[in-house]
């Protein structure tokens, strides 16, 4: 039997963080924590930012931790975060101030003046991601319209896992995954956009090299060797974008590439060879985003858990704490079908009142008013699954296809009413793992770009023998049927 080797993921969500040692022998894997921490975002004058040094900090403890666990064990770290937010730096290689948070309200009117100079089809075209709030290409064009010092001294731009990559090696290099949620990479060539970049007067210096998930960037610097206790860990380019981590951990073959990340948000889409650019996928608002072994993660974004998160946070200020399986509980007991919502109406986008915000969707749209805390979530529950349905059957016409199951991963699995709905509400088999789909696919991208794996293909199987799956099947499907018609009306769909 081949030896343990252990391989480091760390994993930054948009709240919090984590150092994962994965523990293989290559023919299974076992995921420990080894170090969690807040990623609170933070106010100041000038905008809302990221405490990147303190990621950094947080991000070396956990090195050290995990070397005193399993020392010469280590083969290699890959860093995943969330998408679009990113640093720039002088010729000297000094951050030029923190990175802003995708939330700053500096892309106010950015989409605006952006379609002004290039209409939102042709960069469409060219990136295959439609416009929204959060792309670096509005960030970055506030910053250009207001001629930023750290924009007009800066020499290169890295995303977040880029930057903290850069410090943990001295090598700088942009990750395909990361860079494809921009709006300013070219999804067919897996190239800078160089058309929209120059378009909207952005410095082309600062967009250096592009690599490949896989790709090993060297060893860790001396100064991190010294501080965690180990030298010569190389730190590979992982699927630096979370979800494109995910995708790459929800082991699908074949034919069989209809997958559901399942989150605060979900993302729900195809896992395919080209990039779809077509003007009905732009109109139905779907994105192109690169993945591993030159896949494209042909998707679009739906509210998610986040509806279920913010009612259990504000029930939590009220005094009323509740554990998600108390919720679920509550939700699976209270009646089906009595009202519903838009997971993406823009009322549910900002935190805070979630139970009071459902209340108010259901009786400004005339329905049932959800009266206890149960009904509230079975309300969001069933409008979640019925949205993906909305999603699904779009998916099914933009790729002239019909698929027999949908393969989920990450924390919301967890929630069984939800995938059972899902199933319900989509027709099709729902087979949900891994819940740590985001961990898995950074460390089997590592293992393929250290030669540890030979292809993407080993990488899921050993996924698919180490973790355990549901499978939910599709059940009153014709009550379903009839509550997506209504779920349609109330939604303005008809």
């Amino acid at each position: 039997m081949t030896s343990e080797k252990v391989f480091i993921a760390v994993d930054l969500g948009a709240g919090s963080g984590r150092v994962i040692a994965a523990k293989t022998n290559f023919s299974k894997l076992e995921l420990e924590e080894v170090h969690r921490f807040d990623n609170p975002g933070t106010d100041l004058p000038g905008g809302s930012f990221w405490n990147i040094i303190g990621l950094y900090r947080e991000i070396l403890e956990g090195l050290r931790r995990a070397v005193a666990l399993h020392g010469d064990k280590i083969v290699s770290i890959g860093i995943d975060t969330w998408g679009c937010d990113f640093g720039l730096l002088d010729s000297h290689g000094e951050l030029l101030g923190l990175p802003h948070q995708y939330r700053d309200p500096r892309f106010e009117g950015m989409a605006e003046a952006m379609h002004a100079i290039l209409p939102e089809v042709e960069i469409y075209a060219q990136t295959g991601v439609k416009t929204n709030f959060y792309n670096s290409s509005l960030h970055l064009l506030a910053e250009a319209r207001k001629q930023s010092p750290a924009l007009l001294n800066a020499a290169q731009l890295l995303f977040v896992p880029d930057l903290l990559a850069y410090w943990l090696t001295g090598k700088q290099a942009v990750e395909r995954t990361v860079a494809s949620t921009s709006q300013l990479l070219d999804a067919r060539t897996g190239d800078w956009a160089w058309g929209v970049i120059e378009s909207l007067g952005l410095p082309k210096a600062i967009f250096g090299e592009v690599v490949a998930p896989g790709t090993v960037l060297g060893p860790i610097r001396e100064e991190v060797a010294s501080f965690i206790g180990k030298s010569g860990i190389p730190v590979v380019a992982t699927a630096c974008h979370d979800t494109a981590a995910a995708v790459a951990g929800i082991p699908m073959s074949g034919q069989e590439n209809l997958w559901l990340s399942s989150g605060t948000w979900s993302i729900l889409g195809v896992e395919a060879a080209d990039a779809i650019t077509s003007p009905e996928a732009f109109e139905l608002g779907f994105c192109n985003e690169l993945g591993v072994a030159g896949t494209v993660r042909f998707l679009k974004n739906i509210g998610g858990l986040w509806l279920i998160q913010e009612c259990k946070r504000q029930w939590e200020l009220d005094g009323e704490t509740f554990s998600f399986a108390e919720m679920a509980t509550m939700a699976t007991d209270a009646e089906a079908f009595s009202a519903f919502i838009d997971p993406d109406d823009a009322s549910f986008a900002s935190p805070g009142e979630m139970p009071a915000k459902i209340r108010a969707y259901c009786e400004k749209t005339g329905q049932a008013v959800p009266a206890d805390h149960g009904q509230v979530l079975r309300v969001a529950t069933e409008s979640l699954a019925l949205k993906y349905r909305v999603v699904y059957e779009r998916l099914c016409q933009l790729t002239g296809r019909t698929y027999q199951r949908l393969h989920a991963g990450g924390g919301g699995i967890q929630n069984e009413l939800l995938s059972q709905a899902t199933a319900n509400a989509l027709g099709v088999e729902v087979l949900a793992g891994p819940v740590e789909a985001t961990s898995c696919g950074n460390v089997i991208t590592q293992m393929i770009g250290t030669g540890n794996l030979p292809d993407f293909k080993s990488g899921r199987d050993l996924i698919r023998r180490s973790f355990e799956f549901r499978s939910f099947a599709p059940t009153d499907t014709e009550q379903w049927d009839a509550a997506f018609l209504r779920f349609k009306a109330v939604i303005g769909m008809d």
